[in-house]
């Protein structure tokens, strides 16, 4: 690999986890659900992208491999996110109220 490719690689992702870090830390905690769901929105993207690496042809077996790695664990990310974010949205539902009891239960 060329190092001038893998200098600005390098610098890309470092920048990237940086600032990356610095918007999720400075996200008010009403904000939370909404950027849940643009995250699994975002993972989502890369289960794509990671399914496509992991079927293409005409790359190495560790290129499959690594394919295969990234579409677990995408899937996990996005099923596991929806889920919380589901659990998040159902705190801020509306409470169902007490059920009544039935005629058979309030005679005993």
């Amino acid at each position: 690999m060329n190092p001038a490719v893998l200098i600005a690689s390098v610098y890309v992702f470092a920048l990237a986890a940086f600032l990356g870090y610095q918007v999720i830390s400075r996200v008010p905690p009403l904000l939370h659900t909404p950027l849940m769901s643009a995250t699994n929105a975002i993972s989502g993207i890369s289960l794509i992208g990671s399914l496509v690496l992991a079927g293409a042809r005409g790359y190495p077996l560790f290129a499959h491999i690594l394919g295969f790695v990234a579409v677990t664990t995408a899937t996990i990310n996005v099923v596991g996110g929806f889920g919380i974010t589901d659990r998040m949205l159902r705190m801020f539902g509306s409470r169902k109220t007490a059920a009544k009891p039935s005629g058979t239960e309030a005679a005993k």
